[in-house]
Formats: structure tokens, sequence, C-alpha cells
């Protein structure tokens, strides 16, 4: 299973970056997403940017990976902050999967 991880750019290095995250630095190739300033967010999937990144996804992926380290460490019980975004709401379908939804609803009627 392959997971992406957010990291922040250090610097550009040509067409890759030096990017750090918890305490690691990688060089990551940018090819995908171009050039990010300093301090931007990208998702690394081993070894390429596959997409750029706002600080609050960033944070909310990296609460996601901390939380299945704990329940993978048996700490399945102190999850449910680290999914702060999903806790407590009803989940949404996406748009086209409601299309399908509602015309084999209307199908039925």
């Amino acid at each position: 299973m392959c997971i992406g991880v957010p990291m922040r750019v250090v610097e550009m290095r040509g067409t890759h970056a030096l990017c750090e995250a918890d305490g690691r630095q990688e060089l990551v190739d940018m090819l995908l997403v171009g050039d990010q300033p300093p301090g931007a967010w990208i998702l690394n999937f081993l070894g390429v940017a596959r997409e750029v990144l706002s600080a609050e996804a960033a944070e909310q992926i990296r609460a996601a990976i901390l939380a299945v380290e704990g329940v993978m460490q048996g700490e399945a019980g102190s999850v449910d902050r680290l999914f702060a975004d999903l806790v407590d709401r009803e989940p949404q379908l996406p748009a086209h999967l409601q299309a399908q939804l509602a015309a084999k609803s209307n199908r039925r009627q």
C-alpha cells in the first residue's frame, strides 16, 4: 500500500525540491506540480509530488496518518480527535454518485 505523505518545501533544486516532514528530509521530483515556493506543502508519493496542498489539508492528512499509526499500535481509543473534520457529520456522496442514486430512485417510482 502506498500512502501520500505531506511534506513542506525547503528549496527548489531544478526539477526537484528538498522537502521535510517530521525531522527528515527528502529530495522530491516536482515535475507534476511545478516549482513551489519554500514553505509550500506537497503530497509526496514515493519521491514524487502529486499534489500541492493547503496547510489545512496537509494537517488533516498528517493527523489521519497518526491515527492509523495509533490504531496499529493498539491505541484505537483516542483517534477521534485526529479525524476532527469527519466526526459528528454525515458522510457525503460525491456529486456523480448522488446523481446515480437519484436516477435509480426515480426509475423505481
